[in-house]
């Protein structure tokens, strides 16, 4: 898709990839490619008091029909999550205008802030404080990496942080959302399906505390070395989440003050654990519990997200099924759908991902297959809008 192309040197990242991440450069770039797009198209566009972008297709107003996705990447990240369903959105938009199509209803498309949590560790951060799902204190003092918090990021972004929180009025202008995404896995032996379910998950923090030391002057004996029950953690999540039929993944680790011949006085590492989730993390905060105190350390879990099973709206879904002759589609992957879920009507296409891998350079859709993608999407469109 030639939207796509244009797309295709923003935010590369130096292992490959992509980094693109809440109200940063290339985010930042992103951005202004949308609000350029949406403008040839006559759409208006707004920012919403939580950094989401809305491109209006006429007037604003109440049960809009609003589609979208997101911008943003997770570390290293491919290049269809998430832009994907924004440009197919906004070529569904032109494929109807080129056929003097005009909505009866009012119209939208939505981008998402930080959807994926990968600068400031929560995920779907602009739907759930749309939505209230988040407390807008606790968001403004998330930080990332570097140690700057987003109410920083967002105010140099040009969003004042002050107003974030749930937005009534917006929530009540959308009447009905679909969002259109890769597919994340390979189950799909079509072009496209349309979602059924996503998968309960969350993310959880566990910090262990011990002495930070030298490394070749303190006897073994002497240590309090918090990287080893760390270690025990990575490894028992595999070992507990498969006895669960769950997912559980250790995908960053943070030691401090992370000098190679330094014994690490912390080390924080984060859990994605999906489907019996806090089972997981249950019997697994009991394991590093036990493993911290052999090793004279401390621990601390934190809840950092939380999502519970999602069906997406039975009507909606089975209507587009209908429509589209397409298969019901379940998924672990998080989406903004999901989060507004709760509130509205929502649904989903995935568009056939022949590698089945996501979050990583090869995630991939053939071309044929992003086509028929914005095919389905415009005809779902053109139907809920009239």
């Amino acid at each position: 898709m030639s939207l796509l192309d244009d797309l295709a040197d923003v935010g590369r990242a130096p292992g490959g990839g992509y980094a693109r991440h809440g109200f940063d450069h290339a985010e930042a770039e992103m951005r202004d490619w949308f609000r350029e797009q949406a403008g040839r198209r006559g759409l208006d566009v707004e920012t919403d008091r939580n950094g989401n972008l809305w491109a209006w297709w006429g007037a604003p107003g109440p049960d809009a029909l609003v589609t979208g996705s997101h911008l943003d990447s997770v570390p290293g990240g491919g290049a269809f999550d998430g832009p994907l369903g924004v440009a197919s959105a906004l070529e569904a938009v032109s494929r109807l205008q080129d056929r003097k199509f005009r909505p009866a209803r009012p119209f939208a498309v939505v981008v998402f802030a930080e959807e994926e949590g990968g600068r400031f560790g929560v995920p779907c951060l602009g739907s759930r404080l749309l939505t209230g799902a988040l407390d807008p204190d606790r968001a403004r003092a998330l930080r990332d990496p570097d140690g700057m918090t987003l109410a920083e990021a967002a105010g140099r972004a040009g969003v004042d942080p002050r107003h974030f929180g749930r937005d009534d009025a917006g929530l009540e202008r959308i009447g009905t959302f679909v969002e259109l995404h890769v597919e994340q896995g390979r189950a799909l032996d079509v072009p496209v399906g349309v979602g059924s379910t996503v998968l309960e998950h969350g993310r959880w923090r566990f910090s262990f505390t011990g002495q930070g030391n030298h490394a070749g002057t303190t006897v073994l004996r002497d240590r309090r070395d918090p990287m080893l029950p760390a270690a025990e953690v990575v490894l028992a999540a595999r070992r507990i989440a498969s006895t669960m039929d769950a997912h559980a993944t250790v995908g960053r680790l943070v030691p401090r003050p992370g000098g190679t011949n330094v014994i690490p006085s912390t080390v924080d590492l984060w859990l994605d654990a999906r489907g019996n989730s806090r089972d997981v993390v249950a019997e697994l905060a009991e394991a590093a519990e036990r493993a911290a105190a052999a090793e004279g350390c401390t621990v601390t879990v934190t809840e950092e997200s939380y999502g519970d099973t999602v069906t997406f709206d039975p009507a909606l879904r089975d209507r587009l099924t209908g429509l589209l002759n397409a298969p019901e589609l379940p998924t672990g992957a998080g989406h903004d759908a999901a989060i507004l879920a709760a509130h509205v009507p929502t649904a989903m296409l995935y568009v056939r991902n022949p590698t089945g891998i996501s979050h990583a350079p090869d995630e991939f859709a053939e071309d044929a297959d992003v086509e028929e993608g914005v095919v389905a999407l415009a005809r779902v469109l053109e139907t809920l809008s009239t």
